[in-house]
């Protein structure tokens, strides 16, 4: 059994209730027990389109035993490529003891991770028990076998913020075909209308009908304010929605900006994830944050951005990013991130 000691300077921090504590004499210990075994209803992936809302696996797990002072217990499921060794996991807080992800979650993990569609690849997983940063214990690991499959289709938003070529308009990503689009999109001052197609073509185009509705042949959306939308269409219900969405930017004295200002990162709506830029830097630090916010953000090494680590230094170039997230809190918010920042030959 492993302990944690927590000095009585903490105790305050943790709600105990105990303020006659001599703070530098006395100690509290919480003794914690090792992690639990996963379990899981099968390591055999039947993923197919027609199964996609069925849960593909159940992994289920106990609850970490904590005796003598109580302190939470952070869960995790960690999955990454078999032979990988969990380098750069997929990751899923757990707030209960079972984790039951349907066949296009499964599916589109699979994918996220780098298998391929069509072939049969492995995974691993994990549970990751976290009761302080220097306390991380690991459960045992169950291999899956699993064939993902094609289950993605687009539409496509020609509109003023590209100059109303259908032919180069951003798409908008169903990743189960189940006729619900969706995607982020930069408005920029001024070029907040646009269209639906099916196709990169004028041919069928869909707009506005009023009331969070669309029509054959209507006028123009209008997203209203400008900068990064998420937009959703519904093709079985003719509905659609708008909302402000937050997307990954550089920051930095290399940047065109400094830091001043951001130069964002575009989202690609091909169902992986990922944030891309092509940019000339000059040479200067650079910084990665998100929702032009330094709430989140990220530094450290150029091979290896954390959260909130320090500025990363880039020789003058011209550079491609690529970012993905990797792991998120109980919240949604991003707390680590994969990111790959490529210098091109001239």
């Amino acid at each position: 059994m492993r302990n944690l000691i927590i000095k009585g300077s903490l105790i305050g921090l943790l709600s105990l209730g105990l303020a006659s504590c001599n703070k530098s004499e006395n100690q509290m210990i919480a003794h914690i027990g090792p992690v639990g075994t996963l379990n899981t209803s099968t390591t055999d992936l039947k993923l197919s389109l027609a199964d996609g809302e069925k849960p593909a696996l159940t992994l289920s797990f106990s609850k970490v035993e904590v005796t003598g002072t109580e302190i939470p217990v952070t869960s995790t499921i960690q999955f990454d490529i078999k032979g990988n060794n969990f380098a750069n996991p997929l990751e899923f807080v757990q707030k209960a003891y079972t984790f039951s992800p349907t066949v296009n979650q499964m599916n589109e993990l699979m994918l996220k991770l780098g298998l391929k569609i069509g072939e049969q690849g492995q995974l691993e997983v994990r549970l990751k028990s976290e009761p302080a940063a220097n306390a991380v214990s690991y459960s045992n690991i169950i291999l899956l076998t699993g064939t993902p499959f094609k289950a993605s289709s687009w539409i496509y938003m020609p509109g003023a913020y590209q100059n109303w070529s259908p032919e180069t308009a951003d798409s908008l990503l169903s990743s189960t075909s189940n006729g619900i689009y969706e995607g982020i999109v930069n408005f920029p001052v001024g070029k907040l209308d646009f269209k639906i197609t099916p196709k990169k073509n004028w041919t069928i185009n869909y707009g506005d009908a009023g009331n969070g509705t669309f029509r054959l042949g209507g006028d123009n959306f209008n997203v209203l304010t400008p900068g990064a939308k998420k937009v959703m269409i519904d093709m079985n219900k003719m509905k659609w929605e708008i909302s402000d969405a937050k997307i990954w930017s550089l920051i930095g004295s290399a940047t065109p900006k400094g830091w001043d200002g951001d130069t964002d990162l575009k989202f690609v709506n091909d169902g992986t994830g990922t944030f891309t830029l092509t940019q000339d830097l000059v040479a200067g630090d650079i910084k990665i944050r998100y929702g032009h916010d330094w709430g989140i953000n990220f530094g450290g090494s150029i091979n290896d951005f954390v959260l909130n680590g320090g500025n990363v230094s880039v020789a003058a170039g011209n550079y491609t990013v690529k970012l993905n997230v990797t792991k998120t809190d109980a919240q949604g918010n991003p707390t680590a991130i994969k990111v790959s920042v490529q210098k091109n030959e001239k």
